[in-house]
């Protein structure tokens, strides 16, 4: 097990590092709960403070390899603003930067493809409101058709447009796209997502009878959007992040290096 970090460093606000170790530890949580794909995709956050300043994983890497220290810091172009050898993925960045820059409140993005996500994404109806889990997000879910490169910008503006102000996207045929106010609310909402996308895979490889939901409950689903906020009653770094990074110290702390 690596030694880590309990000093900031001097070159960089308590902020930043802040938000450097909660990326940090939600690539390596990414990863601990098989939602990972190699070096695909890729999670982004806002640097505290006035500049339009973001983190992201040095392009190579495996998520189980990222910390605190490593993490790139670019502008919205995907350009490095402070010096490091490490090669990012500039192209890779350009819809997470046209999300940071249209919503400021956005402060963390996640891009995963994982099975249950590109599974349900591939689905005509997608996401379906069979149960709990799913009508906890159901009516925070946008969908956007596959259109291939996002380095147009038109397609960004047509994705933009499509997402609206809601925090959970489906990318037809491609996989998710996760927002939130803070890395805590991006890694559970995608928790959310994902539990909800494999029971429903669960549930359509049994081949059993669906027993539906009350009509009313349904729509009410569709028509709420839960929208976490920092510091709010249901703010998941209130407990669910502690929680979880409590436990990946317990694993390897040493994504805080």
């Amino acid at each position: 097990m690596s030694s880590t970090v309990t000093a900031i460093p001097a070159r960089m606000s308590a902020g930043e590092w802040r938000t450097r170790c909660d990326l940090a530890a939600c690539y390596r949580l990414v990863d601990q709960f098989g939602w990972s794909d190699l070096t695909n995709t890729r999670i982004t956050a806002r640097v505290p403070g006035p500049n339009d300043h973001f983190l992201i994983n040095p392009y190579g890497l495996l998520f189980d390899e990222v910390t605190a220290s490593s993490l790139v810091k670019i502008d919205a172009e995907g350009n490095k603003v402070e010096p490091s050898d490490s090669e990012v993925n500039s192209g890779g960045f350009a819809i997470p930067s046209a999300l940071h820059m249209a919503r400021p409140e956005v402060n963390c993005v996640l891009h995963s493809h994982t099975v249950a996500g590109c599974a349900v994404s591939m689905q005509k109806g997608g996401l379906l409101p069979l149960n709990q889990h799913a009508l906890q997000v159901i009516g925070d879910i946008a969908y956007h058709d596959y259109a291939g490169t996002a380095r147009d910008p038109g397609e960004r503006a047509r994705l933009l447009a499509d997402f609206g102000d809601r925090h959970i996207m489906v990318l037809r045929n491609h996989g998710l796209l996760i927002v939130g106010a803070s890395v805590a609310a991006t890694f559970v909402a995608t928790y959310r997502m994902e539990r909800a996308c494999a029971m429903q895979l669960a549930f359509q490889q049994s081949g059993a009878e669906f027993n539906p939901i009350d009509g009313e409950v349904v729509s009410s689903a569709y028509n709420k959007l839960r929208i976490d906020v920092p510091g709010g009653g249901n703010d998941p770094g209130r407990v669910e992040w502690l929680a979880l990074t409590r436990k990946l110290d317990r694993i390897d702390p040493s994504y805080k290096a």
